[in-house]
């Protein structure tokens, strides 16, 4: 869902024509009667990205399609072209695509799933219960939980599943849904009462989704944190990193890392290692929709120990058994990719992602994600 959202972020800040297609069964054109390799012919190369003006990219994802460009023409000739080759639907200008409800205005594209939201709501029975202003309780270990098994586990699950696929469109949700997964196997009821409460809140909050700018540049910009020791049973931290395209959020991440951390620097340090494998990853799929990334991308944390583990390329007694492919991150430095600064706890959008946080951090990070509450028509 990534590409989805770094795609349309692109088309709002390039002020793309967006349409949307269908292939009509689909599963019936996958079938070769023959094997086929191919390669390309000797001489062949990419065109010179700078002959022509006009821009056509499609974004495929199994039957569906997303057709974006600068050249209505093209698009047009492009969806003729296609229903002479299948039994193609066309859906006209995107507006829903995977379940994500698609507004567009001046300030650019608003993505939500109001109407996804309101089922899980009906589907819960939670139509007539109190609001809740944020999703989770602090300090709440529900992986110490004791009490009583589900009598209806499956219940659990299917609601989970349902709130994982909602925080494509709602960065709000990405840490209670990485704690409630962790439970499917066997859920009690603590687990059960935890994910109403993620639905009390999105009763308040049915229409809210992340807003896609048109008035600004295409730069990466990346934050992380991290905690330490976060997860009580097995003593590994738990990471999370949120990346911005100019003004627009197009990627965020909770995960809980791989091994334990010796200190709260190390925690952080392996966390920046992977929100650089992020940046990277998006700057290559920038590339391929022809924007080149000349600028350095920023990436921010809050922790000064880290970043001069990131600095400082010399090994150090508490730093030496850090496995190299966390190292990642000076390569970076040193390639001209990246630059880190440092920024403070309140100015951490990533804190959100490590940690369940009261109304009033909650709210101020909310208010700075790029998200926003509106009624997408559909």
């Amino acid at each position: 869902m990534t590409t989805v959202r770094i795609f349309l972020g692109v088309a709002a800040a390039k002020k793309w024509e967006l349409h949307q297609m269908d292939v009509h069964n689909a599963f019936l054109h996958g079938d070769l009667e023959e094997e086929v390799y191919m390669k390309p012919p000797p001489g062949f190369k990419t065109d010179d990205p700078t002959l022509g003006s006009s821009e056509l990219y499609v974004l495929v994802y199994v039957d569906d399609l997303i057709i974006g460009g600068n050249d209505p023409a093209a698009i047009a000739e492009f969806q003729a072209y296609l229903s002479t080759c299948f039994h193609m639907k066309d859906l006209g200008k995107l507006k829903y695509f995977l379940g994500i409800e698609v507004a567009r205005n001046p300030e650019g594209i608003f993505l939500c799933q109001r109407k996804y939201t309101l089922d899980i709501i009906t589907e819960t029975g939670m139509l007539g219960s109190k609001q809740a202003t944020f999703p989770m309780e602090q300090q709440q270990k529900l992986a110490l939980a004791e009490g009583p098994l589900l009598g209806d586990p499956e219940r659990y699950r299917r609601l989970v599943g349902r709130l994982i696929y909602l925080a494509a469109t709602r960065p709000d949700l990405t840490y209670p849904v990485h704690v409630l997964s962790q439970f499917m196997k066997s859920p009690r009821t603590d687990h059960w009462k935890a994910a109403l409460r993620v639905v009390r809140y999105l009763k308040g909050t049915p229409g809210q989704g992340i807003l896609l700018k048109s008035d600004c540049d295409l730069k990466l910009h990346g934050w992380c944190d991290s905690d330490w020791e976060g997860c009580p049973l097995t003593r590994r931290s738990v990471s999370g990193w949120f990346v911005t395209l100019g003004l627009s959020p197009v990627s965020w991440k909770t995960k809980k890392q791989e091994v334990v951390s010796h200190s709260s620097a190390e925690a952080e340090y392996r966390c920046m290692s992977k929100a650089v494998r992020e940046l990277k990853w998006l700057r290559r799929i920038l590339e391929d929709l022809g924007i080149s990334h000349d600028t350095l991308m920023d990436l921010s944390c809050d922790n000064q120990a880290a970043l001069y583990i990131a600095a400082n390329p010399v090994f150090h007694e508490r730093t030496k058994h850090i496995e190299r492919e966390c190292h990642s991150v000076r390569d970076a430095i040193v390639e001209k990719l990246i630059v880190t600064n440092k920024v403070t706890t309140t100015e951490q959008l990533a804190d959100i992602f490590t940690k369940a946080l009261g109304r009033r951090e909650f709210e101020n990070i909310m208010s700075k994600l790029g998200t926003c509450n509106l009624h997408a028509p559909t």
